[in-house]
């Protein structure tokens, strides 16, 4: 079981060679360096359907698991990259299938054999698992590309006529002879406001991210159809159907299906261990890991030479506790500023969520011991964790007398007053009229920046989200909540996580994002996630369990990157480069003069200098990222 690797192919009626194919497959070595495997196949109409794949092996590491995979019949032909988790007990329902290999990619095409031709929904429906997978039936001559639920493993097509080509990354496709690297221009003021580029959008044009839960139909020489299988908002509306009211059965039930999605994650053929940080959802994941163990897990950590952000130390306390083998590597500024060259390299288009930094090196050491990591990922998400829904539930609190300053400023009262009077969060709750992004609270002035940065076009997207209005729910934590679940998961922290460990062909694996575990998690009441201030209350309750309050209760940090440091000091010549106004002008994405001065301005003073009045690294950096990446992909 279990296949992390890269896949790549392609439906087409230009005459692209074997060469060709493996060289956009060789391009991802490090997603799979133990085998590999490219096959073209002749189909209708002229068209001819390729497929490859890069295999890092996890659970049996023999050559029955040599993809692409044909049925037994060579009706079907699959391409996978993931683990199906319930496999065994798909390999019982489709007996009929004959079986002869131990792996779980043969699983896929037993079920869709008994399912998919009849109802595609049915087929995915019963698969549980992350994974991202082309499967070709000739027998109908379409091709289907599927990706996971919540969006753990990447997948890219790019549309050219009739033609597609699909990737699980970005740089497969850009190998393409007949590629054109066409700037998606329109996603760029989104970009540098969110850090990261969202499904269904990349960067260039007619190419797209596959969304979550999504499976892409496409009917050889026809059109391009695709369906939603599985959809956070759905499940939610389910789930509230079925609120479970007493805090002890969700505590016990929780516990329960989060101990099996830690241990169903620890099938491996290879060395396993996880990432610790000494937060409470990495520490809960370890000591479940733990528990399901025989013997001493490997944990691993990160810290800095600064006691005031340093977790490490609580992380080894921990370990310590709760009996690992524990790894940590103490880092300077120098090797985290060395790592921003791979940056563009292996995030393949502009990301600029600076974390990926300490994520890429935990996995560099942790590579060294092991093949498979845990991670927490998902419980801020699914729990209510992070800080900014504290921030939510002021800004939905204090909304009407927001809506009431705003209207007197309407009036012509003078609004210096608001700004003398009130604290900023009411400031920024004053500034929150649109209601499409209610728990998208405060930044205003950065969007107002970035869009005279940008060359003046009508078609930029909306630097917000605006599908949170679509969600009918009173609490704006809740939408707050799906809205993240929807973008910022699949889009910023499992994109980091994906690239950051696959940049060391390491797989990671997050129990906390398991189905049954999103499911329950929308039967509870909310009141158990956010208790009186506690965010992750039940979380938190749980991991009291196994290790003690006082080794866990700690104010959380997070892990400090100096970007301003590093941007008006080692970094400034190539921000400089980047921001020349003649440079720009050739490059025709940013207005030049206004972003030569911006730039400028920053240099000399830094964040929260008089010439900014603001946090600027917060739009510098992207804007450097997208630079570096542009240097290193177009220019």
């Amino acid at each position: 079981m279990g296949y992390m690797c890269g896949i790549c192919g392609f439906v087409t009626k230009k005459n692209i060679s074997l060469q060709f194919l493996r060289q956009m497959n060789d391009i991802m070595f490090h997603r799979g360096p133990d085998d590999s495997g490219a096959e073209i196949f002749n189909a209708n109409n002229g068209y001819s359907v390729g497929m490859a794949q890069r295999r890092l092996s996890i659970v049996d590491l023999s050559l029955q698991g040599h993809q692409p995979m044909h049925a037994n019949d060579d009706s079907v032909i699959l391409v996978f990259n993931g683990e199906i988790y319930d496999y065994q007990d798909l390999k019982c329902k489709t007996k009929e299938y004959p079986y002869v290999s131990k792996c779980d990619t043969e699983t896929i095409i037993g079920t869709y054999l008994k399912w998919g031709r009849i109802s595609l929904n049915k087929w995915i429906e019963k698969i549980d698992g992350m994974f991202a997978f082309a499967l070709y039936d000739k027998k109908i001559q379409t091709l289907y590309l599927v990706r996971d639920r919540i969006g753990k493993k990447p997948l890219y097509y790019w549309i050219d006529g009739y033609d597609i080509v699909f990737s699980s990354e970005l740089k497969s496709i850009m190998v393409h002879p007949y590629f054109k690297k066409n700037i998606n221009k329109k996603v760029i003021p989104r970009y540098l406001f969110q850090q990261y580029i969202n499904a269904p959008d990349t960067i260039f044009d007619d190419v797209y991210q596959l969304e979550p839960g999504c499976i892409l139909s496409y009917k050889i020489g026809g059109e391009i159809n695709i369906q939603k299988y599985w959809d956070i908002y759905s499940e939610y509306k389910i789930g509230i159907q079925e609120m479970v009211s007493d805090y002890s059965e969700a505590k016990y039930i929780l516990k329960k299906i989060l101990k099996n999605a830690v241990s169903k994650r620890m099938i491996a053929d290879v060395p396993l261990g996880t990432f610790l940080s000494g937060g409470y959802d990495s520490s809960l994941i370890t000591a479940l890991a733990q528990e399901c163990s025989n013997t001493p897990i490997n944990t691993f950590s990160i810290g800095v030479y600064d006691d005031n952000l340093d977790e490490a130390k609580y992380a080894r306390k921990i370990s310590e506790y709760l009996g690992t083998r524990h790894t940590e590597m103490y880092l300077d500024d120098k090797i985290l500023f060395d790592m921003i060259e791979d940056i563009p390299k292996y995030f393949d288009q502009p990301f600029a969520d600076s974390s990926q930094i300490p994520t890429m090196l935990v996995s560099k050491i942790a590579k060294e011991k092991i093949t498979v990591a845990l991670s927490g990922d998902g419980g801020d998400e699914l729990f209510c964790g992070y800080s900014i829904y504290d921030q939510i539930r002021l800004a939905q609190k204090f909304d009407r007398i927001g809506g009431l300053l705003y209207f007197v400023g309407k009036l012509g009262i003078r609004n210096y007053r608001i700004n003398e009077l009130y604290p900023i969060q009411i400031k920024a709750v004053t500034e929150n009229r649109d209601k499409r992004f209610k728990t998208q609270v405060g930044a205003n002035g950065y969007q107002s920046v970035i869009h005279k940065m940008m060359k003046s076009e009508s078609n930029y997207y909306e630097q917000k989200y605006d599908m949170e209005i679509d969600y009918i729910e009173n609490n704006w934590q809740i939408k707050r909540m799906l809205l993240d679940m929807y973008t910022y998961l699949p889009g910023d922290i499992l994109t980091k996580v994906d690239r950051s460990s696959m940049r060391y062909s390491l797989e990671c694996r997050c129990p906390m994002l398991d189905t049954e575990v999103i499911r329950y998690s929308f039967r509870m009441s909310h009141y158990f996630k956010y208790n009186h201030g506690d965010k992750k209350h039940i979380l938190k309750d749980i991991a009291y369990d196994y290790i003690p309050k006082e080794i866990l209760e700690r104010p959380k940090q997070g892990f400090s990157i100096p970007i301003n440091n590093w941007l008006t000091g080692g970094l400034r010549h190539k921000v400089e480069e980047y921001a020349d106004e003649s440079f720009l002008k050739e490059q025709g994405i940013f207005e030049p003069q206004f972003v030569h001065k911006l730039i400028k301005q920053y240099l000399n003073v830094g964040d929260r200098g008089p010439a900014t009045g603001n946090n600027y690294s917060r739009i510098v950096w992207p804007f450097f990222i997208f630079q570096q990446w542009y240097e290193y992909y177009v220019h």
